[in-house]
């Protein structure tokens, strides 16, 4: 969900500029965690942020994420899946978001968890990790973090996962 239909980085820079008057820069060096770019006696005010309730419920869609969905609706059965219990607040703040942008995914469709063990025959991640054991197609969803894996078949935008699937 994260980084894939939803832009935390976003809400991280405007809320950190906020609070800090720093500029921060939505360019970020491939391979390179958001904390990395920040002076190290505050980079893990990423974790607070995160962490507060609410931060999850106003983030900002990724572009073209919404369309995408429902054409892949036309053709597979769609789950959201999140990892969402490492960050307990966001429970509450994720289905309501999901709610907001999604309406036409059911609540039968929306799975959250700690580890990412689902059995589907794809899956869109941007976090290589939740491939370790997947059997499935796995298509990497570019973010910073993760520009400088090669190991997987990458997609950059929404419309690539179109090309792609349909």
């Amino acid at each position: 969900m994260d980084e894939v239909l939803a832009d935390p980085i976003f809400k991280f820079i405007e809320l950190y500029n906020r609070d800090y008057g720093i500029s921060l820069d939505l360019k970020l060096d491939p391979g390179n965690e958001i904390y990395h770019h920040v002076p190290e006696h505050i980079n893990n005010k990423w974790f607070d942020y995160i962490n507060e309730k609410g931060f999850f419920r106003h983030l900002p869609v990724i572009d073209g994420g919404v369309e995408a969905v429902k054409k892949l609706q036309e053709k597979y059965e769609v789950y959201i899946v999140s990892a969402a219990m490492e960050f307990p607040n966001s429970l509450e703040d994720k289905r309501h978001w999901l709610a907001d942008h999604f309406p036409f995914i059911s609540w039968k469709n929306i799975i959250f968890c700690g580890d990412k063990i689902v059995n589907t025959d794809i899956m869109i991640d941007d976090r290589a990790r939740n491939f370790v054991g997947f059997k499935g197609r796995p298509l990497l969803f570019s973010s910073p973090h993760n520009l400088l894996l090669t190991d997987y078949e990458r997609v950059d935008t929404w419309q690539q996962v179109l090309d792609k699937l349909l």
